[in-house]
């Protein structure tokens, strides 16, 4: 999962638009500036991009791969909130209304400024749908979306409407896994290579200097000064963001890297689906679906009529056991879609979201160092998060904020994790709880 030099394989890489020449400038050389980024995913090309166009920095990014060749380029296309892994009861409970209301704010507002910032610089990201559809998987979940219901509407002022299981399946889709939903009215759906590709395109418009193949093997302090070197050159910043989410270790700072848990996610889609097939399932949305297992099931309709049906799941990254995920979501699939499980998989690839203890993200400058930066930890939600934290450390080195305006749900560092070699078992043992959670 690590080797940079791999492509994913996925449906976006056939169907997004090369790079224009000059945005990915290839292997960095011996330089100086203001700002270094590690990272060339969603949230740094964003911080690259403010920094340049809103501050006039000297800003180098550098990116292992090419481009948005992680979670930013090969996601399934959610641009949905919220990037967390609590319930809205426990982060309530846990940082109080008023700060649990300014970061769930925040993330509306964020997957307004995808749709818009898209717009203004003429990407084609394919949207779909409005909003998202919370799926009852079963009976006894459909009350705890009738609750989330009260608190969206409620709390956080989000428009968010019940669908009793006969109404969902006559207007949206059915299912033998679809007990009823909750529409939830803030996100859609998008092609997310070609997003992360036309941030790169603005980035570079906006002057900065983008360095794919560029992996950091080293990090070193000289004086005031970061020394950031790559295989080819070393790069002597002023101050760094750490942008690298799932992919966060060695020589990344200790109190991130080892304190994020890389969990894989994975996604198969069809071939395109015949009308009398989509007939079958009765399914008439292009809105963004996700059901309620603690291990979820996310799927949408494309464009083009191809499904898309992504699982959690896989702790190693082998390729054996990336082949097991496939066959068991091939058939999970013709489970909870029987019209549909003859229909053939054209495509299937995995890359890592990114937890973290606090189940939140993790955004602000290291405590014993404020020149390096952060923002990482989206819980497999991070197409509209991501961005929207790029923008706001740019915004924190550029002086327009402060720390405080932060929320309080992902200011600071990652929780520290006890033993973080035992990673892995914390994982096996919290997937091992959720698949029976689900059953």
């Amino acid at each position: 999962m690590y080797n940079a030099g791999a492509p994913a394989g996925s449906l976006w890489e056939e169907t997004a638009p090369a790079l224009a020449n000059g945005v990915d400038l290839g292997a960095n050389g011996d330089e100086t500036c203001d700002v270094a980024i590690i990272g060339g995913g969603y949230t740094g090309l964003s911080c690259a991009l403010h920094l340049a166009r809103d501050f006039s920095m000297n800003v180098r990014l550098l990116e292992a791969g090419p481009l948005g060749w992680g979670a930013s380029g090969r996601n399934g296309g959610f641009c949905t909130l919220p990037p967390m892994g609590l319930t809205f009861d426990r982060l309530i409970a846990r940082y109080g209304e008023e700060e649990a209301r300014r970061f769930i704010s925040s993330q509306v507002e964020a997957t307004r400024f995808v749709r818009a910032f898209a717009q203004e610089e003429g990407m084609d990201i394919d949207p779909q749908g409005e909003g998202e559809l919370h799926v009852a998987h079963a009976p006894s979940r459909y009350a705890e979306l009738e609750h989330e219901r009260d608190l969206l509407s409620g709390k956080f002022g989000i428009p968010a409407r019940l669908i009793p299981r006969e109404e969902v399946a006559a207007e949206w889709y059915d299912s033998t896994e679809q007990f009823g939903a909750l529409h939830v009215g803030a996100g859609f759906g998008l092609h997310p290579l070609r997003f992360v590709r036309g941030l790169a395109a603005a980035a570079a418009r906006a002057g900065a200097k983008l360095h794919g193949g560029s992996p950091v093997t080293r990090w070193e302090r000289e004086g005031r000064s970061h020394l950031l070197v790559t295989p080819s050159g070393t790069i002597r910043a002023a101050r760094v963001v750490v942008a690298t989410n799932g992919f966060t270790r060695s020589p990344m700072p200790a109190a991130l890297s080892d304190n994020i848990i890389p969990v894989m996610s994975n996604i198969v889609v069809t071939r395109p689906l015949t009308a009398d097939e989509l007939a079958a399932q009765n399914w008439r949305t292009e809105t963004p679906c996700a059901n309620t297992r603690n291990l979820l099931f996310y799927y949408r309709l494309l464009p083009d009529r191809r499904f898309l049906f992504g699982a959690r799941g896989d702790l190693t990254g082998k390729p054996e056991d990336g082949l097991r995920m496939r066959r068991f979501m091939e058939r999970r699939l013709g489970e909870v879609f029987p019209g549909w499980a003859h229909a053939e998989i054209t495509h299937s690839w995995r890359g890592f979201v990114c937890m973290a203890a606090r189940l939140t993200p993790s955004l602000g400058s290291l405590p014993d160092d404020e020149t390096v930066f952060f923002a990482l930890g989206y819980h497999g939600n991070g197409v509209a998060a991501a961005p929207w934290a790029g923008r706001l450390v740019a915004q924190l080195i550029g002086g327009k904020k402060k720390i405080s305006d932060i929320p309080a749900p992902v200011r600071g560092e990652p929780r520290s994790i006890p033993f973080p070699a035992l990673r892995r078992w914390y994982l096996r043992g919290a997937l091992g709880y959720y698949r029976f959670m689900d059953l």
